[in-house]
């Protein structure tokens, strides 16, 4: 496709074309527009936290994105939508008529047509509302994903074949239509990040009658940090490899996580 102006740089948010409702921005090296043959070029997806600071994610990433040959891009899942103030729709996949795994999938597909790139397999980040995305999406569709980073999520999914979804993934094919895929996931590179600093509990303890209340829903950890350190050792239990940074100093600010994820991505890109 023919690329103008606002293709290239730091883009404007796209609706995607799927599904009117949700809508991504890019930042594509001006370089991509000069190259004939970008089969080479690969995909960095960033999902936004509950402040939906999408373009912060994706601006931090430019600089990657320059040195790798690489496009960014960064959804943006609007509070409320069906619901008027919904804040976390996107977190657990599923939200009434909506499937935010699909939906990422879908504008995965409309970059790649539209500039031509690789995506078959891309790396995904998240932080805080965009890790608890990003792990669950990773039990999901391990087959999309070379690298994730899974950051500081509030509350974790356990490969646990008693517990029902979204705490555990007993009944995980009834819900989403796919089973979980240990060998595809066990070849995806995990890092899981969090700050030292990290240990408020207001936001991430669900009580009953929460909207995503359900028995276990606690049972993890306390803090950011415990419920990673669970997720790790339940991840290592089923022969996951994981890189785990606890960041010193680093409270519960994504984008002030982003080296070590830079990092991570960079050597998976090469």
């Amino acid at each position: 496709m023919k690329l103008g102006f606002y293709d290239v740089g730091t883009t404007p948010f796209f609706a995607l074309q799927a599904d009117q409702r949700v809508s991504y921005c890019l930042y594509v090296p001006e370089v991509l527009k000069e190259e004939k043959d970008r089969s080479t070029w690969r995909l960095i997806v960033a999902v936004h936290g509950t402040g939906r600071t999408a373009t912060a994610y994706r601006d931090g990433f430019a600089p990657l994105a320059e040195r790798t040959r690489s496009i960014v891009l960064a959804p943006l899942f609007p509070v409320g939508l069906i619901e008027p103030g919904e804040l976390s729709n996107f977190k657990r996949l599923k939200f009434h008529d909506m499937r935010f795994d699909l939906l990422l999938l879908s504008m995965v597909d409309e970059v790649e047509r539209k500039y031509g790139i690789d995506a078959r397999r891309f790396l995904l980040f998240g932080f805080s509302g965009g890790g608890q995305f990003v792990q669950r999406f990773h039990c999901l569709h391990p087959q999309r994903l070379s690298a994730v980073t899974i950051g500081a999520p509030g509350n974790v999914t356990l490969i646990d074949d008693n517990r029902d979804w979204w705490v555990g993934t007993r009944n995980l094919r009834n819900e989403f239509g796919v089973g979980l895929d240990l060998p595809e996931m066990r070849k995806v590179r995990v890092q899981m990040i969090v700050g030292a600093e990290d240990t408020e509990t207001w936001e991430i303890t669900i009580k009953p009658g929460d909207g995503a209340w359900m028995e276990g829903a606690n049972d993890a950890g306390r803090t950011r940090i415990d419920r990673l350190a669970t997720l790790k050792a339940n991840y290592e239990q089923h022969g996951i490899a994981v890189r785990h940074d606890v960041v010193p100093g680093l409270g519960h600010q994504g984008w002030r996580a982003l080296l070590p994820v830079i990092e991570f991505f960079e050597e998976t890109l090469k």
